[in-house]
């Protein structure tokens, strides 16, 4: 995943949010909520880029389909913690309900490591519809303050998104990337390939 050598544009939107979060994780540390909450805002907005050229250029890939997951999984961790901190009241008193949307979230993640032995990439429409409403209401919450209003449309999407992703997985015996949903993978001839 990380072979620089033959990384194309896409591929490096992709990377730069992983490298970005060890500096947006010192912003926290040193207090500097403004300027974090901008570079989370560059952070986010290159998720959006990486997809665009990849398709616009017809790059896409496997690989870069895993670098784009796990660039949206550590900027998504990375705001998370930024709103811990910064909004450490809001996390306190919803912490149950966040702990209802992070639990089934692990169990997804634990079966695809289990079958897969890496995380899923489906990238589908409630996973992309998903990112844009996590993201949303995380820059919201850290630019104003948090809006309860989209708070729940985040959990609801959230929860959907994740049981969407589970199904998945046991729909495709091999890994595969961008599956746009559950209807469109009973036509995807790729789940009918059985490990060998």
């Amino acid at each position: 995943m990380l072979t620089f050598k033959n990384f194309n544009i896409a591929d490096w939107f992709s990377f730069y949010r992983i490298i970005a979060a060890p500096f947006l994780l010192a912003l926290i540390w040193y207090d500097q909520r403004l300027i974090f909450t901008w570079l989370l805002l560059i952070s986010f907005s290159t998720d959006a880029i990486d997809g665009f050229l990849a398709r616009k250029l017809n790059i896409t890939s496997p690989r870069g389909s895993q670098l784009d997951s796990f660039g949206d999984q550590i900027t998504l961790i990375v705001g998370l913690v930024g709103l811990s901190y910064f909004e450490t009241n809001f996390i306190k008193i919803n912490l149950v309900l966040i702990g209802v949307v992070f639990i089934p979230y692990i169990i997804q993640m634990i079966v695809a490591y289990s079958k897969y032995g890496k995380a899923t990439a489906f990238h589908t429409y409630l996973a992309k519809l998903s990112a844009v409403v996590q993201s949303a209401f995380i820059l919201w919450s850290l630019f104003l303050s948090p809006e309860y209003s989209l708070f729940y449309m985040m959990i609801t999407i959230g929860l959907l998104e994740t049981f969407e992703e589970i199904t998945l997985i046991f729909m495709y015996d091999n890994w595969a990337s961008d599956v746009k949903g559950v209807y469109w993978a009973f036509r995807d001839k790729r789940r009918l390939k059985k490990n060998p």
